[in-house]
């Protein structure tokens, strides 16, 4: 086992409540890969049994415009999940997934995960609450700064 591999494991989002045991056996199903810059990982439409941890770098959701050039509807870097709902729910890429310079990311399958219900369902509960502790912390995030445009939009007797 690549121990840098274990290393980026014991330091993302998903190891929050692993025990250095578990580590071991994660890091034993992702892979990492180094991405160039503006590689797609994921096109726009297409479903992907992958999730993503930002090591370094960071990584585009993206649309091409009617002028056929990308543009960036949200950008990861760093220590963030990528594609963990298609990742559960096995529906289409509702936009591609690009690198924006040198990235590094670790993959981990959807059926890799699905396989340690078996052996480790400990493991994969503790995965999915990492999950869904990251998922909730964007949805926190999107409702407050929603609530503060609305607030602005109104204080503002703003015209939309």
């Amino acid at each position: 086992m690549d121990p840098r591999v274990k290393e980026l494991v014991a330091k993302s989002v998903l190891a929050k409540e692993l025990s250095a045991g578990d580590i071991d056996v994660v890091a034993g199903l992702v892979h990492l890969h180094r991405l160039e810059d503006g590689q797609v990982i994921t096109p726009e439409g297409e479903p992907d049994s992958h999730m993503h941890v930002i090591v370094n770098g960071a990584l585009a959701v993206s649309r091409r415009g009617a002028d056929g050039q990308w543009e960036n509807l949200h950008v990861m870097t760093a220590g963030d999940l990528v594609g963990e709902l298609s990742f559960l729910d096995g529906t289409p890429r509702y936009a591609a997934l690009r690198s924006l310079g040198v990235t590094e990311v670790l993959a981990l399958d959807r059926g890799d995960l699905e396989g340690l219900v078996e052996k480790h369902p400990w493991i994969a509960y503790r995965i999915m609450r990492a999950i869904v502790r990251f998922t909730h912390g964007l949805q926190r995030r999107m409702s407050m700064q929603s609530a503060e445009l609305m607030h602005y939009l109104y204080k503002n007797q703003a015209k939309y």
